[in-house]
């Protein structure tokens, strides 16, 4: 059940961030793995900020949270690209 948990919550993830960034998104597989690495990235960075997203550790906390750090990743991805 973890498992699959985690591809939902990285599939959203991915897919929320690709609109946010670029306004479409980019296929299942990608955002998977684009919302997995971004969950990795946003813990660590709102634990580098010592931010908190309200209280407890909900779906909706870990989708924010691995959107967050999804939209870093695809910036510091377009950066690196130009």
């Amino acid at each position: 059940m973890g498992l699959l948990y985690t591809l939902i919550v990285g599939a959203i993830a991915g897919w929320l961030a690709g609109k946010i960034m670029k306004g479409a998104g980019f296929g299942l597989l990608v955002n998977i793995v684009l919302g997995i690495i971004g969950a990795y990235v946003g813990n660590w960075l709102f634990g580098v900020l010592d931010i908190s997203i309200g209280t407890g550790s909900g779906t909706i906390n870990t989708i924010i949270t691995a959107t967050a750090g999804s939209v870093v990743v695809l910036f510091v991805a377009g950066l690196l690209k130009k």
